[in-house]
This record gives structure tokens, C-alpha cells and sequence, in this order.
């Protein structure tokens, strides 16, 4: 089981038991959270969507530390202008850990209806666009044979034309040898 949960603005992937790092959150130590803008819930293959979050869904969690990250260089450099900055940022983050998803109540029971719903109306929809698809294509097979006939006119008409401007043009005539020069031999 997981869930898609948006904590701090940024959206994360929790599963029970597991740790993740977010951006500092003003809890203390110890604390214990509830994260209720969840977006998506999987069970046992079961996925829940929520538009845009589920209803009554709750992830709970617990603080466990607060850290720095790693620390990154920033370095800018402009050629041949002798302009160089170099600074450092190390970002502030809390450790929680999940402790259970969905622990409040469980809309699973009316969720999956909803969902069954959704797949039957787009099996409903996709029949008709599928019967259009299959009449189109009838009409335009019957059209590519007229089209073929004019293009095989078309390719017979240049061939007669070739040759007849290959008639009419009189033979390349041959460049004459070269004389020697008066007087040297």
C-alpha cells in the first residue's frame, strides 16, 4: 500500500514505515503530524484517485529530526570579463517517518464505485468512435484507386514526352581536335 501525499508544496510517495526528508516544517521533535492533502491511494492493486485530493483520507507521521542537506556549490564565471562569485547553500530539512495511511476512516468502499463507473463510461464511449473508425476507412479505399489510375496516367504522359524532346534534339556535336600553334612545332 502507498499513497501520494502533497507535503510543503511538493509531492511525495509514502509508503508505512518508510523516512522521508521534506522541507523544514515548523513542528518539533517528537511531534506527530497529519498530512490530509493526499492524492492518490493504492491498495492491493486497487487505485484510488482524488479530484484533486480524497476526501477523509489522512496520512499520519513523526518528526524525527531536523537536518541540513549536503551542501552545494554555486560558482558563476563570466570569460574573459575577470568575473567570478562562488557561494554555498546547504537547504534545511525535517525527517519524518509514516506511520499509517488513511488513519482516519476508509472511503475504499465508496471510492471503487466511483471508479467502476468512470471505466464503464469510457468502454461506452470507445464502441461508437471505434464503428465510426472502421466505416471511414471503406470510403477512402475505394477513392485511392481512381487516384492511383491518374498518377499512372500522369507517369505514362512524361514518358512519351521524354522521348519525343529526346527526338527533337539534334546530336551533340563533338568538340574539334586543337590546331598547333603557328610556327612551333
Amino acid at each position: 500500500m502507498y499513497a501520494i501525499v502533497e507535503i510543503a508544496g511538493q509531492q511525495f510517495k509514502v509508503e508505512e514505515g518508510k523516512k522521508i526528508f521534506v522541507h523544514r516544517l515548523e513542528a518539533e521533535e517528537g511531534k506527530e503530524l497529519e498530512f490530509d492533502k493526499v492524492l492518490l491511494i493504492e491498495d492491493e492493486g486497487k487505485i484510488i484517485i482524488g479530484e484533486p485530493t480524497i476526501k477523509d483520507a489522512v496520512i499520519e507521521g513523526k518528526v524525527l529530526d531536523h537536518i541540513r542537506g549536503d551542501k552545494v556549490i554555486v560558482f558563476k564565471k563570466k570569460r574573459k570579463k575577470g568575473f567570478r562569485i562562488k557561494n554555498g547553500h546547504r537547504q534545511n530539512f525535517t525527517e519524518v517517518e509514516i506511520l499509517s495511511i488513511n488513519g482516519k476512516s476508509s472511503p475504499k468502499k465508496a471510492a471503487p464505485k466511483k471508479e467502476e463507473a468512470k471505466v464503464t463510461d469510457v468502454i461506452v464511449a470507445e464502441e461508437p468512435v471505434k464503428k465510426k473508425k472502421a466505416a471511414a476507412k471503406k470510403p477512402a479505399a475505394i477513392k485511392e484507386a481512381p487516384v492511383k489510375e491518374a498518377r499512372e496516367k500522369k507517369v505514362a504522359e512524361k514518358k512519351v514526352t521524354e522521348k519525343k524532346v529526346a527526338a527533337k534534339k539534334p546530336a551533340a556535336k563533338k568538340p574539334a581536335a586543337r590546331k598547333p600553334a603557328k610556327g612551333k612545332k
